[in-house]
């Protein structure tokens, strides 16, 4: 499905698509793992793009391969600016993967308390569970992980 992109985007979004090889006309193109434009600058931190990207109407809710989304890119790089950026545009904080983890469950696990903190205060749903029918809080790796979801789920 292509979309044309308005000519108001910027040079710096352009240049960096380009660079990056999407098609600047094509929002919903795939690269890499079908990894979208918006999905990319996530993974590499460029808020400017990510947020022109999600202004001019990328497909916030697309997915990769992994059937992952761009939140799991904000949380695996530690974005929280992408992560409240990504959350306040209204992306699906209970996509689950092919494996059906979530991103509160990944940054359990990685033992991201700072992640699973700001996760939680857009309202998961705690009780999703994985194809191995785990939830967030078996996946917890610290204590201290443990015990911020241990307070959630209360």
């Amino acid at each position: 499905m292509n979309q044309k992109i308005p000519s108001n985007l910027s040079a710096e979004t352009q240049q960096w698509l380009k660079l990056k090889g999407y098609n600047i006309e094509d929002l919903h193109q795939r690269g890499e793992n079908g990894d979208t434009a918006l999905m990319k600058a996530t993974k590499e931190g460029v808020f400017a793009v990510v947020k022109e990207l999600i202004d001019t109407g990328a497909e916030i809710n697309a997915r990769n391969n992994d059937g992952n989304n761009a939140l799991w890119f904000a949380c695996f790089g530690n974005h929280y600016d992408l992560i409240n950026l990504l959350l306040g545009n209204k992306i699906n904080i209970d996509n689950q993967n092919d494996n059906g983890a979530t991103v509160l469950m990944y940054a359990a696990s990685a033992g991201k308390a700072e992640v699973v903190k700001l996760l939680l205060q857009y309202y998961p749903n705690l009780d999703l569970k994985n194809l191995d029918d785990y939830q967030a809080i078996d996946f917890a790796s610290t204590v201290e992980v443990l015990r911020i979801l241990k307070n959630a789920a209360k």
